[in-house]
C-alpha cells in the first residue's frame, strides 16, 4: 500500500544509536494508525551507518540511500524527500535525541488541517552557552524578519505536507528556514512542544559557528521570500536611500564651503563615505544576484545537489 507518512532521517556517523532508534522510530510511527514508510539517508558517513542503515532496508517499509560524500544535512534532506512517497513527510534527527513518541502528536495536528507543525524543544538536554543562547538568538532574529513566529527553527521534528515540501528548493543549509520558506508560499504552520533527550552515543555535529551561517542564510532567505518577483522595489528602496544620503553629504559640503570657508578638497570625509557606501552596495548587490542565479542555475537544469550512490531497499 501506498504509505500515508514518510520518515525522512539524515544519518552522519550514527551507527551507535541507529538500532534502538530504529526500534523507537517505529514504535512511534505505528501509533498514528497510518502507513508509513522509513528513508534513510546515509550522508557520507566513515563508521559503518550504512552497513546498519542496508540491513533495515532488508526489511519492509525501510528504504536507504548512501551518498556519495558528505554534503550536509540539507543535501540529505533533499534527497530523502525526493524518494517519499507519503502524504506526509517527517524529519527527524537519528542521533536519538528527537524522540519518536512525539510523532502522533504532531501528525494528528497535520492531519487536522495545518500544512506545516514544528517541534519546540522547549527543554534542551545541550550545553547552554554554546547550544542553547545561540539558537534562542537565532530564533529570535529568524522570527523577526521572516514573521513567522516560532521558537524552535532549529528542531529537525517537523510534519510537512508532502507537496508543498517536494514543491521548495533545498540548497545550502536552508533546512531550518523550511517553515519560513513555506510560509513565504502560503502555507499554514504552527508550533508543538516536544521532548528533547540528551545524546547517549557519539558526538554533536554542530558548533557555535553554525549561528553565523544561520545569519549569513538568513540574508538569502529574506530576499528569496520578500523580493524574488520584485526585485526593484529592494533596489530601487536603497537606491533612494542612497540618493538621499548623497544630497545630505553634498548640502553639507555647501554649507561648509560657503559659511565655514571650507572647500571641498579640504574634506576627505565625504570622499570617504561616498567610497565605502560605494563598495558595500556592490557587494550586497553580488551576493544577491549571485543567490538568484545559482537557484536559477539549478531550477533550470533539474540538478539537486547531491549524488546517490547507492540504494537499499523497494522502490514506491
Amino acid at each position: 500500500m501506498k504509505p500515508v507518512i514518510s520518515a525522512v532521517v539524515p544519518v552522519f556517523n550514527e551507527r551507535e544509536s541507529l538500532r534502538n532508534f530504529r526500534e523507537e522510530l517505529e514504535r512511534g510511527l505505528e501509533r498514528t494508525k497510518a502507513e508509513y514508510e522509513v528513508i534513510w539517508v546515509d550522508d557520507g558517513s566513515s563508521d559503518g551507518s550504512f552497513a546498519e542503515l542496508a540491513a533495515f532496508a532488508a526489511g519492509p517499509r525501510h528504504r536507504a540511500l548512501r551518498l556519495a560524500t558528505n554534503y550536509g544535512q540539507t543535501a540529505a534532506l533533499a534527497a530523502g524527500i525526493a524518494e517519499a512517497a507519503g502524504e506526509w513527510i517527517v524529519t527527524l534527527d537519528a542521533d536519538g535525541q528527537n524522540d519518536p513518541e512525539d510523532i502522533p502528536r504532531l501528525f494528528a495536528a497535520a492531519a487536522a488541517g495545518v500544512d506545516v507543525v514544528s517541534g519546540w524543544r522547549r527543554h534542551r538536554r545541550d550545553a547552554f552557552f554554546s547550544r542553547v543562547l545561540p539558537s534562542r538568538a537565532a530564533n529570535w532574529i529568524i522570527s523577526a524578519v521572516t514573521g513567522v513566529k516560532l521558537h524552535d527553527f532549529g528542531c529537525t521534528l517537523k510534519v510537512y505536507r508532502a507537496s508543498l515540501l517536494k514543491a521548495a528548493d533545498l540548497y545550502g543549509e536552508m533546512h531550518r528556514f523550511l517553515p519560513a520558506i513555506l510560509g513565504y508560499a502560503g502555507a499554514s504552520v504552527t508550533e508543538l512542544e516536544v521532548n528533547h533527550r540528551p545524546r547517549l552515543a557519539g558526538v554533536s555535529k554542530y558548533g557555535l559557528a553554525r549561528t553565523f551561517k544561520v545569519v549569513l542564510d538568513l540574508l538569502t532567505v529574506k530576499f528569496m521570500g520578500d523580493f524574488i518577483t520584485k526585485p526593484l522595489y529592494l533596489f530601487g528602496g536603497l537606491s533612494f536611500a542612497l540618493l538621499a544620503a548623497s544630497a545630505l553629504m553634498a548640502a553639507w559640503t555647501l554649507y561648509n564651503k560657503f559659511f565655514n570657508a571650507i572647500y571641498v578638497k579640504d574634506q576627505p570625509l565625504f570622499l570617504l563615505a561616498i567610497f565605502c557606501a560605494l563598495v558595500a552596495l556592490q557587494l550586497a548587490f553580488m551576493g544577491l544576484m549571485a543567490e538568484v542565479l545559482i537557484r536559477t542555475y539549478h531550477s533550470a537544469n533539474r540538478r539537486p545537489p547531491y549524488s546517490v550512490a547507492e540504494k537499499k531497499g523497494g522502490t514506491a
